[in-house]
């Protein structure tokens, strides 16, 4: 009964279609790696200072960009809470002004059938949902992008992607929303327990299908042609135990700036893509480094962990929603003319728990990710043993993450290891490894 993935899905689509992101594959001239600067090298008596060296790499980025990166991703902190404040209102303005009730009773209308009436009702009520949240959609995804210089995409490539990623999300949702209620319907007493088993099932099918049939819709994908790029990625994929025989690339630039990578896929469906602004804009050391740590999420096996620690929160969550939802249902279920807390009618009080409840969690949830993300920086770093190139790329990276939070910042608001913590993770590698073999 997880209904706000249903409502949110759409916006989870379209997220997801433009982190990876069209052109078609070509040979590129790769920049050489960037300057060390002279703190990040070894004295004469072989020392490196792993702080100092960190300290260094990040006072090579002027002060004005260190501002902008620092006030785009500080803004996300607001938006954050924005957009939940914004959903509950939506949440109550349907409750409370009988919008939601009224479209129960449209449903009803129309058939005899409880899961027909279900569907009946979460169209025109997802539609609407997206209609009212579209400001804030709009203002997040398109004008304060090109305010920071994050995206380049036009009005229309922008509403294109909207419009393609609502009509996916209404589809799966539909489905979703369905099945959950059914399934609360016709078994009352264990309903948070097999919902919860439903969204983890629908959560992994969503993987091993998104890759391969949802992505390309809003992007283009193909393989790497660049034997200078990808012959040294395959090898050590190939020492590293990973059965892959393409890297691919995606067209991200269609809609951003941002320079990334991502390892996606279950079952068979695993691809490792690096977005073309990476690509173009990185040396070839930067490049074999962050796909090493792309590389690490497959070795780790984080797709299943991350699936697996998901779906335990998904249960607690459902425990928590099932006690709060009935007591929302005996205190202003005659106001709301909602009859259980099997109404469809009830459904914005359901997104509206889990919006309070996601938003509590943002600091676990953060740090489940963040954990396994800086478990693939050290498995890159072995792998690739560019402990240079990590931090040029890390230095990357902050164009759009604030690369020096405080630790209680970097623990509620990062699903990603600060720049700071990274390079230097990278530094202090550097300093373990002279003259190891391999290093570089």
């Amino acid at each position: 009964m997880l209904a706000i993935l249903g409502v949110a899905i759409a916006a989870g689509v379209a997220s997801l279609a433009a982190q990876t992101g069209g052109r078609a594959a070509e040979i590129l001239v790769h920049p050489p790696l960037g300057p060390v600067p002279a703190e990040a090298e070894f004295d004469a008596s072989g020392h490196l200072d792993p702080e100092r060296a960190t300290r260094a790499y990040l006072d090579t980025i002027p002060a004005d960009k260190r501002l902008a990166s620092n006030k785009y991703f500080e803004g996300g902190y607001w938006l954050t809470l924005w957009d939940a404040l914004w959903t509950i209102a939506i949440s109550l303005f349907f409750l409370y002004s009988g919008l939601s009730a009224r479209l129960r009773d449209f449903a009803a209308a129309r058939t005899r059938h409880v899961w027909l009436q279900i569907s009946i009702y979460f169209v025109p009520f997802f539609l609407l949902f997206v209609l009212l949240t579209f400001p804030l959609t709009w203002y997040e995804g398109f004008y304060r992008e090109h305010l920071y210089q994050q995206s380049h995409q036009s009005l229309g490539g922008w509403l294109h992607d909207q419009l393609l990623g609502i009509a996916l999300g209404l589809v799966f949702a539909s489905i979703l929303v369905t099945i959950l209620y059914v399934v609360a319907r016709r078994l009352p007493r264990t309903w948070h327990i097999w919902g919860a088993a439903v969204v983890c099932f629908f959560s992994a099918v969503l993987q091993v299908i998104f890759p391969v049939y949802l992505a390309p819709l809003f992007n283009t994908y193909s393989r790497i042609q660049d034997v200078a790029v990808v012959t040294p990625l395959l090898s050590m994929a190939r020492a590293n135990g990973i059965p892959v025989d393409a890297i691919y690339q995606v067209d991200a630039s269609r809609q951003s700036t941002k320079v990334s990578a991502n390892v996606s896929g279950l079952l068979g469906t695993t691809r490792i893509t690096l977005n073309d602004n990476l690509l173009r804009t990185c040396s070839l050391q930067e490049i074999e480094e962050t796909t090493g740590h792309e590389m690490g999420h497959y070795v780790l096996n984080h797709i299943y962990k991350g699936l697996l620690e998901a779906c335990v929160v998904i249960f607690l969550v459902f425990v928590v929603l099932r006690v709060w939802l009935e007591s929302m249902q005996r205190r202003h279920g005659a106001r709301w003319r909602t009859t259980s807390i099997y109404d469809p009618a009830l459904l914005p009080a359901v997104i509206m728990i889990l919006t309070v409840i996601g938003l509590l969690l943002t600091p676990v949830t953060n740090t489940m990710t963040r954990a396994m993300e800086r478990e693939a920086d050290i498995f890159g770093l072995n792998a690739a043993r560019q402990p240079d190139a990590t931090a040029q790329v890390d230095l990357k990276l902050g164009q759009y993450r604030k690369l020096d939070p405080g630790p209680v910042e970097e623990f509620i608001f990062f699903d990603h290891p600060s720049g700071h913590t990274r390079i230097l993770d990278a530094m202090n590698w550097k300093s373990q490894n002279q003259g190891t073999p391999g290093y570089r």
